[in-house]
């Protein structure tokens, strides 16, 4: 009598390919798969519904990513300020290397007395807009490498936020310091004042911490730009006094020492403070 024989084995398919022999399965749900369909992870392989199942989500990702950006407002601002750069050399191509004449879009941004004020119509836009406005290759080339070097620097020692309000309100006292030391008819413009500010709260910063500036560089750089700005002419010395102005306040609060027991909160309102205080004194002066 013959003996029933067990069943033959079956070969098992992908689940996503039915005509397809499954070498292995899926670690995690333990379906079949095939090597197309198989992911390596750190332990065994996942299946594609597994794989896709486990990353994170838009949210998530976008916050992994951001907390990899640790310029990412240095960046931002360096991008803006070349992006407008590049937008009015397109509009006239003289704005690319022209600094003896304005093209239009240059002048409908630029910071000058007679116009911010002028037959009824306030422009006080142009307190912010001459910031991001640059007078040929080497003038916003200048203020970019410095802007991306001294963003390296404090970005990530303060965050994001209070780097963003201490460099509007170096660029708002900028704006205003121009304001008050030009000719009424002196046309002004640059990110000279903000960067200026951020070699001021730099240097501050420094101090604050018991370390010598000028062992650092950083003093260095602060003399000799200021050097330049009252040998050179053409060069606005109000914007530029009246960056290190305030960049050297706000940086004073930002990074305080221990000791000193700022609280958080003043070193957000100090700023934004500094940037209320430039803006109203700049309607004032031209009023």
């Amino acid at each position: 009598m013959a003996l029933p024989q067990p069943p033959m084995p079956q070969t098992a398919t992908c689940y996503r390919h039915p005509g397809r022999e499954a070498g292995r399965r899926c670690t995690r749900c333990g379906r079949p798969a095939c090597s197309e369909c198989l992911v390596q992870a750190s332990v065994g392989s996942h299946c594609l519904d597994c794989a896709r199942a486990e990353r994170p989500n838009v949210q998530t990702r976008a916050r992994y990513w951001s907390a990899r950006q640790i310029t990412l407002v240095t960046y931002s601002l360096i991008a803006i300020n070349l992006v407008i750069y590049g937008w009015l050399g397109l509009l006239d191509p003289h704005a690319f290397t022209s600094t003896s004449s304005l093209t239009e879009g240059q002048a409908n941004l630029a910071l000058q007395w007679n116009v911010l004020h002028f037959g009824g119509q306030s422009e006080y836009y142009r307190l912010l807009s001459s910031g991001f406005l640059h007078f040929g290759i080497l003038h916003v080339g200048f203020n970019m490498f410095l802007l991306f070097q001294l963003g390296r620097l404090l970005e990530p020692a303060i965050g994001r936020i209070r780097f963003g309000l201490l460099y509007f309100a170096a660029l708002f006292a900028g704006s205003f310091g121009a304001l008050v030391l030009s000719d009424h008819r002196t046309v002004s413009g640059g990110a000279s004042g903000a960067v200026f500010g951020l070699m001021a709260a730099a240097f501050v910063g420094l101090r604050n911490r018991g370390v010598n500036p000028f062992s650092t560089g950083i003093g260095t750089l602060l003399v000799l730009n200021l050097i330049l700005t009252f040998t050179i002419p053409g060069i606005s010395i109000g914007a530029h006094v009246g960056g290190i102005v305030a960049g050297a306040v706000a940086g004073w609060v930002i990074m305080a020492p221990q000791f000193r027991q700022v609280p958080n909160w003043a070193t957000y309102v100090t700023p934004l403070a500094l940037i209320a205080l430039a803006i109203a004194a700049s309607v004032l002066v031209v009023s």
